[in-house]
């Protein structure tokens, strides 16, 4: 797959919040239309609480893990151990390269040091997603 990273930032520039910017990006290999995508990412940006929660860009990628991955059986739900353990991944690698995955000590809102920007987080969490999601049709 060629990387779609700076895709991610062209969306950020244009008003997309970070969750929608890494999960709209590649809404066309999951099976969802980008404007649903779009909506359901919605609240998922400014890290959840005006910055009190997960960082948006990260829970972008998460969801992409479950629209990828889940098998979508709600008699049985079959797939949940596999989309949690893509998002433990996911979160854990971006929390090794950045230190944290909540928003506001990414952005330094408590201590005055930037870890990420949101540019950053955003290119970080696709380059993450890309490699755990995507990596078998590279």
């Amino acid at each position: 797959m060629k990387t779609r990273i700076e895709e991610t930032i062209k969306k950020h520039n244009k008003g997309y919040n970070c969750a929608q910017a890494v999960a709209c990006t590649y809404s066309d290999m999951t099976g969802l239309d980008e404007e649903t995508v779009f909506k359901l990412t919605e609240g998922l940006g400014a890290g959840m609480g005006n910055m009190e929660g997960t960082c948006g860009a990260i829970s972008g990628a998460c969801v992409l893990a479950g629209l990828i991955n889940s098998s979508g059986n709600m008699e049985a739900p079959d797939s949940k151990g596999k989309t949690y353990k893509l998002s433990k991944e996911i979160l854990n690698k971006f929390k090794e390269d950045k230190g944290s995955v909540v928003c506001k000590e990414l952005k330094g809102i408590e201590t005055g040091k930037v870890l990420c920007s949101c540019e950053e987080c955003i290119k970080d969490a696709a380059r993450i997603a890309e490699s755990v999601l995507f990596k078998e049709e590279e």
